[in-house]
């Protein structure tokens, strides 16, 4: 194992592998797909190229590592850079002191919901939905650059509407998961929306909004208003609220014939 100081860095740091079982651990919590066994095989691979553990270990994770506390995220990398420098020395590394190591499960990603359509999207639709965007990075990014393309114009108009960067984020992102909700539970897909649909309120003969999408809404309006480190200020709130409502109403509307 090695251990050594990083630097002028923080002497509590140092770069230190304690072995396969803690930073097998250590990698299923920040939301890894490797183990400690591929990351080995990877580092090699990477040093072998001439690559930096910099430029190696973002891509051990599908989007931004999760962590619980400041200290899981230091002991992480700490072993990390601990097994990249075995590696870097061209010492061996002995994943395990005895018997083979058992598989580890695969951790299953909440797959995408039946679809709706004809009819329309209830309460156990909705959380099927909103559980698979969360745990399914590849389909949000995929339904994420859908909707940038797609709803580029009723993101200008968002844009233009006059809300500080904490309402545009919140009213732009629940926007995003309402378009992508129904883009899961209506295979025909959902048209562009027109930039002048945020700016007057839905026509008496439009379809009325699914109940299950607009409490989504309000709860996601809810949480945003007593957000703890950034909440949305009343005098905000309104205004998000009456933009998301429209939109939503809108993109209901704007569902493609089947």
């Amino acid at each position: 194992m090695s251990k050594k100081p990083r630097g002028t860095e923080s002497s509590d740091f140092v770069h230190h592998f304690e072995g396969a079982s803690t930073l097998d651990g250590l990698l299923e919590l920040a939301g890894s797909p490797y183990d400690t066994e591929a990351v080995l095989a990877l580092m090699k691979e990477a040093h072998a190229d001439g690559a930096s553990s910099s430029e190696l270990i973002p891509q051990l994770f599908e989007g931004p590592p999760r962590f619980p506390s400041p200290d899981v995220a230091r002991l992480m990398y700490q072993n990390l850079l601990g097994l990249w420098d075995l590696v870097a020395e061209g010492k061996g590394v002995r994943l395990e002191d005895e018997g083979p190591r058992p598989p580890r499960p695969k951790r299953e990603k909440a797959p995408a919901p039946s679809p709706f359509a004809p009819g329309e999207p209830d309460a156990a639709f909705v959380e099927a939905a909103s559980r698979h965007l969360e745990e399914d990075v590849r389909a949000r990014e995929r339904l994420t650059h859908l909707f940038d393309n797609r709803q580029d114009p009723l993101l200008g108009a968002l844009d233009g509407a006059g809300l500080t960067d904490e309402g545009y984020a919140v009213a732009r992102y629940l926007l995003f998961e309402l378009f992508a909700m129904l883009e899961l539970g209506w295979p025909a897909g959902v048209a562009t929306v027109p930039p002048g649909a945020l700016a007057t309120a839905p026509t008496p003969d439009a379809p009325p909004v699914p109940a299950a999408l607009a409490t989504y809404a309000e709860d996601a309006l809810f949480e945003a208003e007593h957000d703890e480190e950034h909440p949305l200020v009343p005098e905000e709130l309104a205004p998000v609220r009456n933009l998301v409502t429209r939109g939503l109403a809108a993109l209901w509307q704007a569902r493609k014939k089947g």
